[in-house]
């Protein structure tokens, strides 16, 4: 069973990039929602789901994991193929 992964970004974002890549470089297949192209509300919403302002903001299975460093550091420490 393959996770689902989602991942809020920006065009603007260096961070949203990198997290991008690294999910690709590991064939994992995740759906963006740009927040640069969304309605105001949907980023409004996911501050108060998550309380974080920044993104990239990265859900596995609708589960909050944060951002860039969060999830290159599960990466790092070999946890995040468990997650997918």
């Amino acid at each position: 069973m393959t996770a689902a992964v989602k991942i809020y970004s920006t065009n603007s974002c260096p961070y949203c990039v990198r997290a991008k890549q690294l999910l690709e470089r590991k064939g994992i297949a995740y759906t963006e929602i740009n927040l640069s192209t969304e309605a105001p509300e949907v980023r409004m919403e996911l501050m108060e789901k998550t309380r974080h302002r920044t993104v990239p903001q990265i859900f596995i299975d609708e589960q909050f994991i944060g951002g860039f460093d969060q999830l290159y550091a599960l990466d790092r420490e070999g946890k995040l193929d468990q997650f997918i």
